[in-house]
This record gives C-alpha cells, sequence and structure tokens, in this order.
C-alpha cells in the first residue's frame, strides 16, 4: 500500500510553472528521498502535498489511498500528516513544553510528551527555555518532536540537516531510521545526498521541476559522480552538500 502518490503533479506560483507532471509515491513503512539542487522544485513538491501551494491544470495527491488533492492543510494535517520545515520555524518566546503541547493530543497515537522525552533528553533538560535560547540541532529536535506529537503516519521532512553540525546531522539520521524502523512512512527532501541515500529505500531526483531520476536509493548510495551527473552539479562539487 501507498502512503502517499503524487500523479502528474503541476505546480505554479501566480503564472510561474514551477512542478511540471511530477508523479512520485511512498510506499507505507519506508523512507523516501527527494533529492536535487536549491530551486528543483523540492520545497515545492511539498507544499503541493501539504495544500500550501495545490496542483493546478491537471495532477492528484492521494493519502492513503485518499484524494487530499484540493484539502485544506489542516484537514491534511489531521489525516495523519507531520510536517517539519526548512528552517524548523520554531516559537521563539514560546518554551520548548509549550512549543511541544501545540499538537500534543491532536491524534491518537503512541507519541506523547513522556515518549518525547524519552527519545530527545535533550528537549527535556532543556524544556523551560525559551525556542529563541535554544542551539540549531536542539531547535531541529523540537522541530521533529512538535511533528511527531501529531502522531503522524507519514512524516515529511524538508532539509532537515541544513545549518546542523555532523554530530547533528548523525543524530537526525539515527531518529529517523528509527521511527521508520517503528513503521512511519517517510519523505525526506534533502540536499545532503550522502544523508539521505544512506538512510533511504527508494529516491526521486528533481531537475527543474521535473523527475529526473527513480529507483532504489542503494544504486546510488556508493556513487557519487553519478548523483553528481543527475543533479546537474558540476565536476568537483562537495558530494555530501548537493
Amino acid at each position: 500500500m501507498n502512503a502517499l502518490q503524487l500523479d502528474r503533479v503541476n505546480a505554479f506560483y501566480g503564472k510561474s510553472h514551477i512542478l511540471h507532471s511530477v508523479s512520485l509515491q511512498v510506499k507505507a513503512g519506508t523512507l523516501v528521498a527527494l533529492l536535487g539542487r536549491n530551486g528543483a522544485g523540492k520545497t515545492t513538491t511539498i507544499r503541493a502535498i501539504l495544500g500550501l501551494t495545490p496542483p493546478r491544470k491537471e495532477g492528484q495527491v492521494l493519502l492513503f489511498g485518499q484524494d487530499i488533492t484540493h484539502a485544506p492543510p489542516h484537514q491534511i494535517a489531521m489525516l495523519g500528516v507531520g510536517y517539519v520545515p526548512e528552517g524548523r520555524r520554531v516559537f521563539p518566546n514560546l518554551s520548548v513544553e509549550e512549543n511541544l503541547r501545540i499538537t500534543l493530543g491532536k491524534r491518537p497515537g503512541p507519541f506523547d510528551l513522556d515518549r518525547i522525552y524519552q527519545l530527545f533528553p535533550r528537549l527535556h533538560e532543556r524544556r523551560h527555555h525559551s525556542g529563541r535560547q535554544l542551539s540549531g540541532g536542539e531547535q531541529q529536535m523540537l522541530a521533529i518532536a512538535r511533528a511527531l506529537l501529531l502522531n503522524p503516519r507519514l512524516l515529511i521532512l524538508d532539509e532537515p540537516s541544513q545549518g546542523l553540525a555532523p554530530l547533528v546531522v548523525r543524530l537526525v539520521g539515527e531518529t529517523l531510521q528509527k521511527f521508520k524502523g517503528e513503521g512511519v512512512s517517510i519523505l525526506l527532501a534533502e540536499q545532503n545526498a550522502r544523508l539521505a541515500l544512506e538512510l533511504a529505500d527508494w529516491v526521486y531526483i528533481l531537475d527543474d521541476g521535473r523527475i529526473v531520476h527513480s529507483g532504489p536509493a542503494m544504486e546510488l548510495r556508493h556513487d557519487p559522480e553519478r548523483v553528481r551527473a543527475l543533479t546537474g552539479v558540476k565536476e568537483g562539487s562537495n558530494y555530501r552538500e548537493l
């Protein structure tokens, strides 16, 4: 069964055609990576899924078989979609615990405050600190934890490794592996190709709003030159940050 399916999705910003017949799927219980350079269309794809930039002209978005193409964002969230946005977007004036309570209890499931604090002991230690007092890594933990408290069936993350130290990036990767092992379906949009390919079961590569590659992640895991070619990155660029 597919947790998520996009069929020929087109998206626009005003008159600018950004996504061109994008089709992809996330099978239930798997982690799918969406790779591409800045401006390739990764965030727009996520916005189309979440109802923030609804598909136009043609295209369909299905969540566990249910058509959500034109559903409003709040309804999509309550159907079981957790979202970790680029830039984290924690509330700087609220404490860690106040940030978490925003989504607490919205949907039944295994994630509650106790479970979150077990997963992220640092958040428990910092629970009375405001969002602005947290490091970048702590803010990313908080953003992931807040999404998990919605008890999602599908977790979508947009550039979760951006701006983080390597040790924190590894922690984020280990956390996502754990959630996948518990049956959470995950769509991971990343520029950090190495991280994404280590975690993913399947990978899609976007370029100029079009899917230019689809296949098992293991086929690209040890082939950085092919990844560079598929993403259009110039020779000599860092494989880790495409």
